[in-house]
């Protein structure tokens, strides 16, 4: 690390470094408080899907109790045909969000399978929809948590290493330049005493 050099030209630019800091933490930190406030956003928005699949796969289990018969083939009765995610800019921080989800029902014989897995085929149409939006939910949070806690270094650095830094080292340089006029000060008078008990010999 350079030694700080105790002089005008280094206050001054120790000065100007300090303004600079000192104009970008307030946005800095407003950048940050916005992306907190998307990411309680986010965390409420996957809470909710994941609320959602618990309570369509316990709806599932309480009103179709026959799933139990392993005899009705429903593997890959219903799936996850298409999942399309988009991308958005929020304060610098690129989001996915779900664009569109096609989930396809493969074809079976209505007068082969029982009456219920009708019902299963709508609720699970319904679940894959929201674990699509889960997932596509998880990755946004996980998304924000990281620019949160990129932005929360940048404000630290700001706040508790670059502007105390600045403001010791512009109190050093003030001392020390202050200290040196004193004493040029203090050497013209003794000069001038001695040039004066001179002309008084």
């Amino acid at each position: 690390m350079p030694r700080l050099a105790l002089n005008k030209s280094s206050l001054s630019r120790e000065k100007g470094g300090l303004e600079t800091y000192q104009r970008f933490l307030p946005s800095l930190d407003l950048k940050r408080r916005q992306l907190i406030a998307e990411r309680v956003k986010a965390l409420r928005e996957l809470a909710k899907a994941e609320a959602s699949i618990v309570e369509h796969t316990n709806t599932i289990g309480r009103a179709i109790p026959m799933l139990a018969n392993l005899h009705v083939p429903l593997e890959n009765l219903v799936r996850l045909d298409q999942l399309e995610v988009g991308e958005e800019n929020i304060l610098g921080a690129r989001l996915p969000y779900l664009k569109h989800v096609r989930v396809t029902i493969q074809d079976y014989g209505f007068m082969v399978m029982p009456h219920w897995v009708d019902r299963y085929v709508e609720v699970m149409q319904e679940v894959i929809k929201l674990r699509a939006h889960e997932h596509v939910a998880r990755l946004r949070f996980n998304v924000l948590e990281t620019a949160v806690r990129k932005v929360t270094q940048r404000v630290n650095l700001f706040e508790k290493v670059l502007i105390p830094k600045s403001q010791g080292n512009i109190k050093r340089i003030q001392v020390y330049l202050s200290d040196a006029d004193r004493a040029a000060v203090v050497r013209s008078k003794i000069a001038k005493a001695k040039r004066e008990r001179m002309v008084n010999l």
